[in-house]
């Protein structure tokens, strides 16, 4: 063997090799890594498995939907700053509209029991047919009505109050037991319509200017805690810088009436 094949002098050790670059020359060696860095290299970048992934979109749904019920939760309710009287008077307006549904379902079964046990059932038919006709026609206003019940008076100096806030006065009377509405001169049933037309409220084809004046029939004792629940009509006018006012009477006369309308397709199944 050579002297140039010799790889070192006897008794040396050859030194450690980096790694060959084209050329024939050798490499620097690689630093070795610190504590830190191979922390850093651990953790940078992430190394996210398919279970991982499902994890984290289970969880972003869940935290999704927690947010959305504390926000819902902690919304502003109108009941939530109501007074205790507020709500007791709430829940009192609740059992009496339960109390009228009752006494309406006695009713009728108390009809069905004369109907079946009266000797002449025509006769007894025809009769109780009278008073629905009556009533009907109360509720659909061809006919005239009186009774207990309040007068709601509206004054709008600004103009400011619009169909929908009527409407909504409207409904919450409904609700509360109301068997016959008018509003200046013009009957409400139930094909009413409300709409704004050249800044003023139509009614049915009229045109109606405040102050309004509301006759309504039925219990007052439910009519007017309706309007006056935390949020309901009144509130809702005043903040519209109108006024409200209820009175309650043991003699209201609605008078106005609408025309009785033939339908034009519909006839009754017993024909």
């Amino acid at each position: 063997m050579s002297a140039d094949d010799t790889p070192g002098q006897p008794g040396e050790s050859p030194g450690p090799q980096g790694p060959v670059r084209p050329g024939g020359e050798e490499a620097a060696p690689t630093p070795a890594m610190t504590g830190r860095q191979r922390l850093r290299a651990g953790l940078w970048p992430p190394r996210v498995t398919r279970a991982q992934l499902i994890v984290a979109l289970l969880l972003g749904v869940l935290g999704l939907g927690l947010a959305i019920q504390v926000r819902s939760t902690s919304d502003n309710s109108n009941l939530r700053g109501a007074r205790q009287e507020d709500l007791v008077r709430i829940l009192d307006e609740l059992d009496n509209r339960t109390q009228r549904l009752e006494d309406e379902k006695r009713g009728l079964e108390n009809q069905r029991t004369e109907l079946e046990n009266s000797s002449n059932q025509a006769a007894e038919a025809r009769k109780q047919t009278a008073q629905k006709e009556r009533q009907l026609g109360v509720l659909a206003g061809t006919v005239k009505a009186r009774g207990p019940g309040i007068e709601l008076t509206v004054s709008d100096p600004k103009k400011a109050v619009q169909s929908d806030m009527l409407l909504d006065a409207i409904q919450e009377l409904r609700a509360a037991g109301a068997e016959a509405i008018q509003i200046n001169g013009v009957r409400v049933a139930a094909d009413t319509y409300f709409s704004d037309s050249g800044g003023r409220v139509t009614i049915d084809h009229q045109k109606v200017s405040p102050p309004y004046r509301f006759k309504v029939i039925g219990k007052p004792q439910d009519l007017e805690p309706a309007l006056n629940i935390p949020g309901g009509v009144v509130q809702t006018l005043q903040k519209e810088q109108a006024t409200a006012s209820v009175t309650r009477s043991e003699k209201i006369v609605v008078d106005a009436l609408r025309s009785a309308e033939q339908p034009d397709y519909a006839r009754s199944s017993s024909q």
